[in-house]
């Protein structure tokens, strides 16, 4: 597995990278790779629609400095902006015990033990994908997945500016509300410190599964 920090990157210049990397997984001339980055301001959809969970106008939200775009991932209508961890692990798992289902797992897992270690008690939902605090979405998880290497992944509200979520129902999901890891902790806490510690409780949760596996 090899770690590739981004930084900062735009959706569409990230995307590019991943469908590069898969495609060299596919090939067999390249290993699985996890990708930890942040995205400029922006408005995502997935397979299952979410342009009707778009409160505002494009233009309204291009004046916001955000565009709308289409993604091959899962789920609904999410955003992304600097101050939230985005995660794409283009993995292989054809061969690894419990396929897609226990990929998904071990991601919110990874993002309830990244939580736990900045003592912020996060959680499954029921019914609700993703990672929560009580009615607060922390993490929200949407993959694709392409003869058996997934791609796209994770994101994880870290800062409390969470300004952009107002221009969207979250995931479609009515009266579900963002929260972020350092409104939960009560103190600001840096991406760059949750990128490490994510890095490292990804380690040890993979490690435990034979997703790890080579």
């Amino acid at each position: 597995m090899e770690f590739i920090d981004l930084g900062l990157i735009s959706h569409q210049e990230a995307e590019k990278i991943q469908l590069e990397r898969l495609g060299k997984v596919m090939e067999g001339t390249a290993g699985d790779a996890l990708f930890l980055l942040e995205h400029p301001p922006v408005v995502t959809l997935g397979r299952q629609g979410g342009l009707e969970n778009l409160l505002i106008s494009k233009e309204a939200l291009k004046a916001m400095g955000a565009e709308v775009v289409q993604t091959a991932r899962g789920g609904n209508i999410t955003c992304h902006y600097p101050g939230q961890l985005v995660v794409y692990p283009v993995m292989r798992i054809e061969k690894r015990r419990g396929g897609i289902k226990k990929f998904f797992h071990d991601m919110e897992e990874t993002a309830i033990r990244t939580a736990a270690r900045f003592g912020v008690d996060a959680a499954r939902s029921e019914g609700r994908p993703g990672v929560w605090v009580g009615p607060g979405k922390l993490c929200s998880i949407g993959i694709g997945v392409k003869k058996w290497i997934t791609y796209h992944g994770l994101s994880f509200n870290v800062s409390t500016d969470m300004k952009l979520f107002d221009a969207i129902t979250l995931c479609g999901l009515h009266g579900a509300h963002p929260t972020s890891l350092s409104r939960e902790a009560g103190k600001e806490i840096s991406t760059e410190e949750v990128k490490n510690v994510f890095r490292e409780e990804f380690g040890k949760v993979f490690a435990d599964t034979t997703v790890a596996a080579g």
